[in-house]
């Protein structure tokens, strides 16, 4: 996290993983410069492939932490993001809590399986996605600053 509060030079870094621009797109404007009042305003990072993500997470440079990553399960290139999910909570450490965009309600479970700290399915809701999103900061938020 870049600064501390929710003081306006205050950012949290979020990672959004989707082979498909316009899933990235759709993510971006749901959840907005800041997805609760009581949360720092977002920075956005785009992946569209696997290895982009690994690199990011696994890079010593303070510069580049990633405080929250936001997965899309339905993502197609060599890896998915229930796949990429449970790999980076597998080799990753301090690996940054996921939020897994899954194809519908019932996959739920999936996000279990990938070890998501939350799930949201498609289509996105705005509301539900910048809920879930905010609740991950605040925890992320907790873990660094205490």
């Amino acid at each position: 996290m870049v600064g501390s509060g929710t003081d306006s030079g205050t950012r949290m870094r979020v990672l959004i993983y989707s082979d498909n621009a316009e899933t990235r797109e759709q993510v971006r404007l749901a959840v907005g410069r800041r997805p609760a009042a009581d949360v720092p305003k977002v920075e956005f990072f785009e992946c569209a492939t696997a290895p982009a993500v690994i690199n990011k997470l696994d890079s010593k440079d303070p510069g580049d932490r990633i405080d929250v990553a936001i997965f899309d399960g339905e993502a197609a290139s060599p890896i998915g993001g229930m796949g990429l999910c449970r790999q980076v909570k597998d080799e990753i450490f301090r690996c940054p809590p996921v939020l897994l965009l899954v194809g519908r309600r019932d996959d739920g479970w999936l996000g279990t399986w990938s070890r998501a700290e939350a799930v949201v399915s498609h289509p996105i809701d705005p509301v539900a996605l910048a809920e879930s999103l905010a609740e991950l900061m605040r925890s992320r938020a907790m873990l660094v600053d205490g």
